[in-house]
């Protein structure tokens, strides 16, 4: 009797990242929103939901000219593979809060990184020397579900996080370098400015000239940066004129580096958050933590 009788080779599961990756794409849309979660290319999605297809024997999206859709197979069984990578991912997280980490992983968004959080950074490994502080600038909020992060900072809205506290309400008002400042009576006088964008928040200008001027048309055209802190620079520099996100240009404003023209704020439902993974138990290192991070 030969050997592949008697040891028969098993038929092989799919790969854990094709799951991965079809469970994403399904529950995000897209091929795209899945490769930013899981910090691959869409081709390397598409590679997957395509092997995984081929070993199934059936397609799981509908390939269309404006994106993907599930077909009735796909939409059958995302609920159960979403159910489970949930669980997968409490227990990974079960299993580094039992085993005590010395580490605290935060992830953040790089404006608040950079001029909200690093002041602060010395006061927070303080509270427990032993415990190193890893930080992460992501463009987008991690899903603490499934990420193995213990803090998340990043703006939110109303409803769009679970466990975490507010930090402060965003107020937002253009803010430049005191010698352009000096030529700025009222919100009329921005034309003719060099206005500056953040890409996260390309909306601010807009919302703030439709509750300060809303009988005014000014042009806003103007460079759009990736960095928030590279674009503020540039107006301490005298470049221009931006839009201030209060949290983020605190520090500037105490200073004089920044100065805000124009007593108009609007504050919108924007949040700074603190977002955690599960409730934090009081007292916890995560809990001090916190505490200190709301302090200004």
């Amino acid at each position: 009797m030969s050997q592949s009788i008697l040891t028969p080779p098993r038929p092989s599961a799919p790969p854990l990242n094709a799951l991965r990756a079809f469970e994403s794409a399904a529950r995000l849309g897209g091929f795209k929103a899945a490769a930013a979660e899981l910090s691959v290319t869409p081709g390397a999605v598409a590679q997957h939901i395509k092997a995984l297809e081929h070993w199934v024997g059936a397609p799981l999206f509908e390939r269309m000219s404006h994106g993907v859709r599930l077909t009735d197979l796909g939409a059958d069984v995302i609920g159960d593979f979403s159910y489970a990578f949930d669980r997968l991912g409490q227990a990974v997280i079960k299993l580094r809060e039992g085993a005590g980490p010395r580490a605290i992983r935060v992830a953040v968004l790089p404006s608040i990184a950079q001029l909200w959080l690093s002041s602060r950074l010395p006061d927070i490994r303080a509270i427990d020397p032993d415990t190193t502080i890893s930080i992460t600038a992501l463009d987008h909020p991690p899903n603490l579900a499934r990420e193995p992060y213990d803090l998340s900072i990043f703006f939110r809205e109303p409803g769009e996080f679970e466990h975490g506290v507010e930090v402060c309400r965003d107020a937002i008002f253009p803010v430049c370098a005191p010698s352009m400042a000096a030529s700025l009576g009222e919100p009329g006088d921005l034309a003719g400015l060099l206005f500056l964008h953040d890409v996260s928040m390309t909306d601010d200008w807009r919302q703030w000239l439709d509750y300060a001027v809303p009988e005014q048309h000014v042009n806003t055209s103007g460079p759009t940066f990736s960095l928030y802190s590279l674009a503020l620079q540039e107006v301490e520099n005298g470049a221009g004129i931006i839009i201030g996100h209060e949290p983020l240009v605190r520090a500037s404003l105490r200073k004089g580096s920044l100065v805000a023209p124009f007593p108009e704020r609007l504050v919108i439902s924007r949040r700074l958050v603190i977002e955690t993974p599960a409730p934090v138990r009081e007292t916890s290192l995560i809990d001090k933590i916190i505490v200190r991070l709301r302090s200004d």
